[in-house]
């Protein structure tokens, strides 16, 4: 765990008092269907969403990439020479909830100050999709990106990952099985993001981070993998549903976003020790005062805007 004084950031502890005044306007979460419940978030969120840098060229399909169907956005920057490298990016939300709509400025944001592509993917929902629905899809995806990226103006020869929380489980997840399958080298770099990496959750972390008045907590937490999984106690087992529990070896490199006051924490730190331990070019930052999902608050938070621009960093070096 970080062993900074556990403080909120000021900018931070605004965002989340301004989400809070917003979510009030709504009735709770879980009186909602799914749907309901989505369409919330993205009213919610949508302030988070606006403003940021203009791109180049947008570009917005629906196609199977050959498991299921799939929604992307391609957004290619002021200045990118074409096929330009590019980050496949994978959105939070507990593998429930949230869109590339919920996180287009974030990465907007990414694309314009690190000069590459980046492909949002609305990968398949639970609980009307399980485990391993979403993964396929998105491995597909990035074998298709390989080989006919230049459709998109992408390079498919320089492709990284990320995501955040479940977004950046799953990066991990597809670059793993790639990997299994012979295919290690079409992932040339990860940024992960506060990422969600197993179904245990230490009571330190939930005492010091987590409770009723936090943006994540345990229960919740854990509910989103109920909803990912069809029997969490047996699938759990599976380094691709657990990725802590995956041998590292022969992975690309990997850069982590610690948030300093977040439920999740200890697990990236645990990813950073065992890809090190597998020797894995590894390189992870926390940022103090920071919480799960503050990379959303880049409108309002310095901190937001510097870890942005810490991944945007790594994965240009990265796609060289």
């Amino acid at each position: 765990m970080a062993t900074l004084p556990v403080t909120i950031d000021p900018e931070i502890r605004e965002f989340l008092d301004a989400m809070s005044a917003r979510w009030a306007a709504h009735p709770p979460l879980g009186s909602l269907d799914y749907p309901g419940q989505r369409a919330v978030c993205e009213a919610v969120r949508s302030r988070w969403a606006e403003g940021g840098p203009v791109m180049a060229r947008t570009v917005e399909r629906v196609f199977d990439p050959g498991a299921g169907s799939l929604r992307i956005r391609v957004y290619l920057p002021e200045g990118a020479r074409e096929p330009a490298p590019a980050l496949v990016y994978l959105h939070g939300g507990g593998f429930t909830l949230f869109s590339i709509d919920t996180h287009d400025r974030l990465m907007r944001e990414y694309a314009a100050a690190g000069g590459f592509a980046v492909v949002g993917v609305d990968y398949p929902l639970s609980p009307e999709h399980k485990y391993p629905v979403a993964l396929d899809r998105i491995a597909a995806l990035m074998l298709w990106l390989r080989d006919h990226g230049d459709e998109l103006g992408i390079d498919g020869s320089r492709l990284a990952m990320g995501g955040d929380s479940a977004g950046a489980n799953l990066s991990f997840a597809t670059a793993l099985r790639l990997r299994d399958r012979g295919e290690g080298g079409v992932v040339r770099a990860i940024l992960s993001n506060y990422g969600y990496f197993s179904n245990i959750i230490s009571d330190e972390a939930e005492a010091t981070f987590g409770g009723p008045t936090s943006n994540l907590d345990r229960d919740e937490a854990l509910a989103y993998y109920t909803n990912y999984l069809t029997d969490m106690a047996r699938e759990c087992a599976d380094p691709l549903v657990c990725p802590l529990l995956a041998d590292m070896a022969g992975m690309p490199s990997v850069f982590l976003v610690i948030p300093q006051c977040d439920l999740l924490t200890e697990q990236s730190v645990a990813m950073a020790a065992r890809l090190r331990a597998a020797g894995v070019a590894t390189a992870d930052k926390t940022y103090p005062g920071a919480t799960h999902s503050f990379l959303e608050a880049m409108s309002v938070a310095a901190v937001a805007r510097e870890a942005i621009a810490d991944g945007a960093r790594f994965v240009a070096k990265s796609l060289e």
